[in-house]
């Protein structure tokens, strides 16, 4: 049996609010999420706007603090994880955003986006990482050229993919992507997951895959977690929850699956879209 790599124990975010000069109860973000992911598995966290699935990955991020609750990444808490350990988190657990663009530099060329990463670790000379980039960019299915091009040059299906380059261009052991492909079209976004499923499977990654979408979840994942109201109402393995699901609020999910299921799981392979 495989080892958890992440492990969700009793997890929960209120965020304090003030009203006239005076603490509130808080708002509950998160409440009392407990999961875990084995090595090489993606978690599918599904839900709607609200749900908290945005900021459960931004506490395993360690980009906030959880309220109460642990996050253990290798047997690791990330909330009293070492200063010094911070830079070697970083380099191991990497994300991937809904707008990419947002996160690139626009005066910056895709190439100089995707080396920073080796720079700030590191790693590499100016010509292994000219070399890694050019290999990365073919990876996932872009032109060695893209490296001399800017962000506002390429659509978003080729954003995303650069985003997916500079995710793994440290070689993680984890990706946790939040929406990747909910701004892309119904053509382009089969191909990203495809992408994706492919990246993970080559890299052996571990992974999380947030999303609205059910029919997204479903080609990516291994388990899936149903979140409502900052809780987990149902998790499982993906096959077991789509066949017979237990909650109410599931089966309405799963009964709102748009008909392009069927486009995402036939993706067409057009390497630069």
């Amino acid at each position: 049996m495989s080892r958890d790599k992440i492990v969700l124990d009793g997890l929960s975010k209120v965020f304090q609010q003030r009203r006239f000069f005076r603490a509130s109860d808080g708002l509950v973000a998160v409440s009392d999420v407990s999961l875990s992911v084995p090595s090489g598995q993606t978690l599918g966290i599904v839900g709607e706007s609200g749900s908290g699935k945005s900021t459960l990955l931004r506490m395993i991020l360690g980009l906030i603090r959880p309220t109460s609750g642990t996050i253990l990444i290798d047997g690791q808490d990330v909330a009293r994880m070492p200063r010094h350990d911070e830079k070697d988190f970083r380099r191991k657990v990497q994300p991937i955003f809904q707008n990419p663009a947002s996160s690139f530099n626009p005066r910056q060329t895709i190439g100089a986006i995707l080396r920073a990463p080796l720079e700030v670790h590191g790693i590499g000379d100016r010509h292994s990482r000219r070399d890694r980039v050019v290999a990365l960019l073919e990876q996932v299915g872009l032109p060695a050229d893209y490296a001399k091009r800017h962000p506002h040059q390429l659509s978003g299906g080729q954003k995303q993919r650069v985003a997916i380059a500079r995710a793994v261009i440290l070689k993680p052991s984890i990706v946790l992507a939040d929406e990747p492909t909910s701004a892309l079209d119904v053509s382009v976004q089969a191909q990203i997951l495809d992408l994706f499923r492919r990246t993970r499977e080559e890299m052996g990654l571990t992974s999380i895959f947030v999303s609205h979408n059910l029919a997204v979840i479903r080609q990516v994942s291994d388990t899936v977690a149903v979140m409502r109201l900052g809780r987990v109402v149902e998790a499982g393995r993906v096959d077991d929850i789509f066949s017979n699901p237990q909650n109410e609020y599931t089966r309405a999910l799963i009964d709102a699956v748009p008909d392009h299921a069927a486009v995402i799981n036939r993706p067409e392979r057009i390497a630069t879209t």
